[in-house]
C-alpha cells in the first residue's frame, strides 16, 4: 500500500534542529519547505492500487531522493549513505537526525516500478508542471537542440570475447545446450577466460577466430534446426545473440569462398556493431574523425533565455533512431510547453492530436531560395519571419496546422548542421516550426569551382541546367549526367575532372537545402545563430558533475533514458530555485 508522510515532526527532526545549516536558496532548502507540494501523494498513488500490505516510502521522500540522487550523480549506496549521514539530505527529505536510511536495493525497486508504470518520466513531468505554472516559458518559442555521447556502464568487448561469452550464455540458458556444445564444438567453453593460445602469433589468432565461428555455426545448426522445439524469450534471445556476434565482425579468410571454415576478423567495423554482450544496445560512435566514443547518445532541447530543458531522450549512439536530425524533429513535435496550462506540461501524452510530422515533397528550388529570410520557411507567399500567412508577430505567425494541432505557435529551432538534413527541414516546416539551423558545407568537385548551387533545378520539369546553360533531364532516382556536353565546355576546368563529364544526384529536398544556404548568408541569420551557443552550457551541466565527465550506471537505452530525464528534472529544479521559485496562494511563482 502507499505510504504517507506524517504531518507531525519527530523530536529530533533535522530541519527543526539543524535547518539553519542548509544554505538558503539551495535545492535542499527548497525541498525542505516544498517537497510535499512538488511530490504530493498523487505522485505515486497509481503504483499502489491495493490499500493493504506494508506501507511504501512516502511520495515526497521518493521524489526528493530521485531528484537529489541524479542532480549530484550518486550511486545507489552513496544515495543511501547521504540520506543517513548528510544533514542537508535529512533536512531536504524530512528525516530526523537519528533516522537510518533504506537499503540501496530499494532504489532499484522504485526505478523498476516507475519504469513499468504508465508515467515512466513522472519526476521530469512533475518539474515540468511547475515550469508551466510559473509561466516562465510563456511566449518563448526558441528551442536549442544538441546531443552528447555518454560512456556506457560496460567494457567494450573484442570479437573473441563476444563469441566466447555468447556461446557460454547459450550453454546457461538454453535447455540441453551444454551437452550439444560439448559434442559439436572444437574448443572447451567450460574453462573460464579466453582460450589459451600464443597471442603474438597471427596464424594462431586466425585459427582461433575460425574455430570460434565454426563452433558458433555448429551450435546454431544443432539448436535452431527444423526439429528444434519452440524456445522461450530468454533462450531465443541467447541464440539470436550468438547468431549476431558470429557474423558482425568476421569475413571469409583470404582466398576462402566462405565454405571451407576459414575466417578472419573483418577489416572494417559493422555499421551497427554491438560492442558488448552485456549491454546489447551500447554502440560505437564518433564525435569527429579522430575521436571515437562508446556508449549512448543523449539528445536535449532547451530554451536559451532561461536554460530550462524542455525535452530530452537517450538513444543508442548509432543505428536506427539515433541521428540528431530525427531526434530534433521528434522533440520539437512533442514540446509540451507549446500548449497552455500546467496539466499539458505534466502529461505530454494528453494531447493525442499533437503536432504530427508528415513528409511532403517540396516546391521548386527557385521559389524556395527566394523565400530565405531570418529563418528558412519555404512555404509559398511567406512573409519575412512567418511560418504561415499574415504579418510577423501577429496571430498568423505560425503554421496553421501546427497551431491547430498543438494548441500553440510553432517553435523556432536552433541547431548545428547535424540537425539540418533535408528531411528534417521538411518535417520542421510541416510541423509549423521555424528553423535557424546551420546548413552543411558544400564541397565542389574541383577546389574553388562550381557547387550544386551554381546549377539550376526545375522540379516541375524535372531538369537541371549547368552554369554553361546545358539542360539535362533528371532520372527517376534524381541523377543527372551531362556526359558529352562537358567535352568541349569552356567551364569544364571549374566544374569536373571526371573523364565522362559531370554527374550528380539531386536531393529530394534540394529546394529546402538551397533556401537554408541562402538564409545562412543573410545578416539576420548571422545575428541570430549565436543563440544556439547556450545549449553548450546546458549540455555541460548534464554531462559533467564536480568537474568530471558523467558515466552511465545502467544497462540499456530505457534505463539510461530514465536516468537522463531524472537528471534533467534535477537541473531544471535547480534553475527554478535560483530564479526564486516559491509557493504562494497555492500556486508556484517566481519571486
Amino acid at each position: 500500500m502507499q505510504g504517507r508522510s506524517r504531518p507531525d515532526r519527530e523530536l529530533l527532526d533535522a530541519e527543526m534542529i539543524a535547518g539553519h545549516l542548509v544554505p538558503p536558496g539551495s535545492v535542499f532548502a527548497f525541498l525542505a519547505q516544498h517537497r510535499g507540494e512538488l511530490f504530493p501523494d498523487s505522485f505515486t498513488v497509481d503504483l499502489f492500487p491495493s490499500r493493504t500490505g506494508r506501507p511504501s516510502l512516502p511520495a515526497d521522500l521518493v521524489g526528493s531522493v530521485l531528484v537529489l540522487k541524479e542532480l549530484y550523480d550518486l550511486s545507489d549506496p552513496q544515495t543511501a549513505d547521504a540520506l543517513k549521514f548528510d544533514i542537508r539530505w535529512k533536512v531536504a527529505c524530512g528525516r530526523s537526525l537519528t533516522q537510518v536510511s533504506f537499503d540501496p536495493s530499494t532504489l532499484v525497486y522504485w526505478r523498476r516500478r516507475i519504469a513499468a508504470s504508465g508515467r515512466p518520466d513522472r519526476v521530469f513531468d512533475a518539474v515540468a508542471a511547475v515550469i508551466a505554472e510559473t509561466g516562465i516559458l510563456r511566449g518563448r518559442r526558441k528551442r536549442c537542440v544538441d546531443s552528447t555521447v555518454f560512456d556506457d556502464a560496460v567494457a567494450t568487448q573484442d570479437t573473441v570475447t563476444q563469441l566466447v561469452a555468447a556461446i557460454r550464455k547459450v550453454a546457461r540458458v538454453v535447455p540441453g545446450a551444454g551437452e550439444v556444445i560439448a559434442a559439436v564444438c572444437a574448443l572447451d567453453y567450460s574453462r573460464p577466460g579466453k582460450p589459451v593460445i600464443d597471442w603474438d602469433d597471427p596464424a594462431a589468432k586466425q585459427r582461433l577466430v575460425s574455430d570460434l565461428v565454426n563452433d558458433a555455426l555448429a551450435v546454431l545448426e544443432a539448436l535452431t534446426g527444423e526439429d528444434a522445439p519452440e524456445r522461450d524469450d530468454l533462450a531465443a534471445g541467447a541464440l539470436g545473440l550468438l547468431a549476431l556476434v558470429a557474423g558482425q565482425d568476421v569475413e571469409p579468410a583470404e582466398d576462402s569462398d566462405g565454405t571451407d571454415g576459414r575466417w578472419r576478423i573483418a577489416r572494417k567495423v559493422a555499421p551497427d556493431r554491438m560492442i558488448s554482450t552485456v549491454d546489447r544496445q551500447a554502440r560505437h560512435t564518433r564525435k569527429s574523425k579522430s575521436k571515437r566514443r562508446d556508449g549512448f547518445r543523449g539528445h536535449v532541447a532547451a530554451e536559451p533565455g532561461t536554460g530550462l530543458i524542455t525535452d530530452c531522450e537517450m538513444t543508442m549512439a548509432a543505428g536506427d533512431g539515433s541521428t540528431d536530425a530525427e531526434n530534433g524533429v521528434k522533440m520539437a513535435g512533442r514540446d509540451r510547453f507549446r500548449r497552455t496550462g500546467p496539466q499539458a506540461a505534466a502529461d505530454p501524452g494528453a494531447d493525442d492530436d499533437g503536432p504530427q510530422v508528415t513528409r511532403q515533397e517540396q516546391g521548386t528550388a527557385e521559389e524556395q531560395a527566394t523565400e530565405a529570410g531570418m529563418v528558412a520557411r519555404p512555404a509559398e507567399d511567406m512573409p519575412a519571419t512567418t511560418a504561415g500567412g499574415g504579418e510577423p508577430g501577429g496571430d498568423a505567425d505560425l503554421a496553421a496546422g501546427g497551431q491547430e494541432a498543438a494548441g500553440g505557435p510553432g517553435l523556432e529551432m536552433y541547431g548545428d548542421s547535424a540537425y539540418g538534413s533535408g528531411q528534417a527541414r521538411a518535417d520542421y516546416r510541416d510541423g509549423g516550426h521555424d528553423t535557424v539551423i546551420k546548413p552543411g558545407p558544400l564541397r565542389p568537385a574541383v577546389p574553388g569551382g562550381f557547387t550544386i548551387d551554381d546549377f539550376s533545378v526545375d522540379e516541375d520539369r524535372g531538369t537541371v541546367t549547368c552554369p554553361n546553360g546545358v539542360t539535362r533531364q533528371m532520372s527517376k532516382n534524381r541523377t543527372v549526367t551531362f556526359g558529352a556536353a562537358c567535352a568541349g565546355c569552356p567551364l569544364r576546368g571549374r566544374c569536373t575532372t571526371a573523364k565522362d563529364g559531370r554527374s550528380m544526384t539531386i536531393h529530394p529536398h534540394e529546394g529546402l537545402l538551397r533556401a537554408a544556404r541562402a538564409q545562412a548568408r543573410t545578416p539576420e541569420f548571422k545575428r541570430a545563430y549565436p543563440t544556439r551557443a547556450s545549449i553548450e552550457r546546458t549540455i555541460a551541466w548534464i554531462a559533467t558533475c564536480n568537474g568530471r565527465r558523467v558515466r552511465l550506471r545502467y544497462i540499456g537505452t530505457a534505463r539510461n533514458d530514465a536516468w537522463l530525464h531524472n537528471r534533467c528534472a534535477g537541473l531544471n529544479l535547480r534553475t527554478l530555485v535560483n530564479a526564486g521559485l516559491t509557493r504562494s496562494g497555492g500556486a508556484w511563482i517566481l519571486a
